[in-house]
């Protein structure tokens, strides 16, 4: 379906001078301005507590668009955005100043502050007058526990409608992940393998060569699991393993990643492996360890790599482990999904030389490369009977000649035009949460065990390939 022009409202983003501003949202909103797919009326209304006006903002959103935007600024046409935008100084004009600068009966609120400021901004919004006509967009991370995120939800509730509530993760709006369910449903050949009697296994990888950098503050409160297993990782998952909705509504939509949600097992100590990275070469360079780093603590216990075995117990699914892991300083930067097949019977085989047949094995690849691979076993030409792994490649670059618009771009359109299905719902927030609740709080009695160390430019520590094997990580 080709997207059209949202109905006419403000936008609102509080804590516009920020980096997630510069950085996505801003560049966004210009290339959706580019696209014809902004509102045709309506402001872009800029809130931070620092002093400054919409002649600053202008400059700030321009210099934005210039060193991230994927597209380049256009002198053209950049007058009638930069027209769109205003500034109002929360902390001498607060909410209200932004009430009395929109021109829409509609608004998009964005909450683009630390999640220790949510519940505080959401009362604020709400006490300004701000709640009627508008969708609030909330970034994650949606709480830092359960209990956390049970306050915030409540909070979030006592003032706006939950059809008013947009939950973003960024990960959903990549097209290769939106290309799952059009991969899985729209492709009988592997619908009709897509359980427990065809697949061995599943692993997803989420690995950063990158470091916390100048993040150590905030890496300190968060941690791996909860930064990346917890919210991305889950909420992908669900995609790969729901049922098939009755429609794509997006109610529809979520209510079958609710009930995959409700189907996964809590995690239990055994479940876990948790690392911290030390020093070592990333790339051909020499790179400090975790405990080197701005802003840790040179004691620090918390993990900067988590991997995780994951049960869900329905029809589809059960006897099937699932692998998840994530770390920073790892070998290479990747997000991929590796789903193994069972393996073929060898008996046709015996006499052949050949001992064991490695399994099929389909690749997603969402980033830095948007893929899917399929890995099947071909006879290499000559007269032994000899089998190797062969791939059959799509590529969206290649095939479709187009480079994939920006997550961003995609979500700040769906919310927009009020569609949920790329959204976190309240339900499926919360049952994440309750699965990893039980090992998140480290050490306890029943949950004792250390973080590990892994030398940067490696895949994670030794404890990793203990918990997968027999099995292999993939890369690895």
């Amino acid at each position: 379906m080709s997207l059209e022009r949202p109905a006419d409202q403000d936008i609102v983003i509080v804590g516009a001078t920020g980096d997630l501003a510069r950085r996505k949202l801003l560049p966004a909103l210009y290339n959706l301005h580019l696209a014809n797919l902004l509102p045709e009326k309506g402001k872009i209304i800029g809130y931070a507590r620092g002093a400054s006006d919409d002649s600053k903002f202008r400059q700030l959103a321009a210099g934005a668009v210039r060193e991230f935007s994927h597209t380049p600024l256009d002198e053209a046409s950049w007058p009638a955005f930069a027209e769109r935008l205003a500034f109002v100084t929360g902390s001498t004009e607060g909410f209200a100043g932004v009430r009395r600068r929109c021109e829409q009966a509609a608004r998009l609120l964005y909450l683009s502050v630390p999640a220790s400021a949510f519940e505080d901004t959401i009362r604020q919004i709400a006490d300004a007058g701000l709640v009627d006509g508008a969708r609030l967009i909330i970034e994650k991370p949606f709480g830092h526990d359960l209990a956390s995120s049970r306050a915030l939800a409540k909070t979030t509730s006592e003032r706006f409608g939950e059809q008013q509530v947009f939950r973003i993760d960024h990960y959903l709006g990549k097209e290769t992940v939106q290309n799952i369910l059009v991969f899985r449903f729209g492709n009988s050949l592997y619908e009709r393998v897509w359980h427990r009697d065809a697949i061995d296994h599943v692993q997803f990888t989420v690995a950063e060569s990158i470091g916390v950098d100048s993040r150590g503050d905030f890496y300190e409160e968060t941690g791996a699991l909860r930064d990346i297993l917890q919210n991305h990782v889950l909420q992908v998952l669900s995609l790969l393993t729901m049922e098939a909705p009755s429609s794509f509504k997006s109610e529809a939509v979520r209510d079958e990643k609710a009930k995959l949600f409700y189907a996964m097992r809590p995690l239990s100590c055994d479940d876990l492996v948790r690392g911290q990275y030390t020093a070592g070469a990333v790339e051909g360079r020499r790179v400090p360890g975790y405990r080197e780093e701005e802003g840790v603590d040179p004691q620090s216990n918390v993990e900067t790599f988590a991997a995780m075995r994951l049960h869900i117990d329905n029809w589809r699914w059960a006897g099937v482990p699932f692998y998840l892991r994530t770390g920073k300083r790892m070998a290479r930067r990747t997000t991929e999904v590796a789903v193994i097949f069972r393996e073929s019977p060898v008996t046709y085989f015996h006499g052949t030389g050949i001992e064991r047949l490695k399994p099929n094995m389909l690749n997603i690849s969402i980033q830095p490369e948007e893929r899917i691979s399929f890995q099947f076993l071909a006879k290499v030409p000559g007269t032994e009977m000899r089998v190797e792994p062969v791939e059959m490649d799509f590529s969206y670059g290649e095939s479709f000649k187009v480079q994939p618009a920006e997550a961003y771009e995609r979500l700040l359109h769906d919310a927009m035009d009020g569609d949920h299905t790329l959204f976190a719902r309240a339900d499926s927030v919360d049952r994440a949460w309750e699965v990893v609740e039980p090992v998140l709080h480290e050490p306890t009695a029943d949950c004792s065990h250390q973080v590990a160390p892994y030398p940067a430019g490696s895949w994670g520590p030794p404890q990793a390939a203990e918990l997968i094997a027999p099995r292999l990580w993939h890369p690895r």
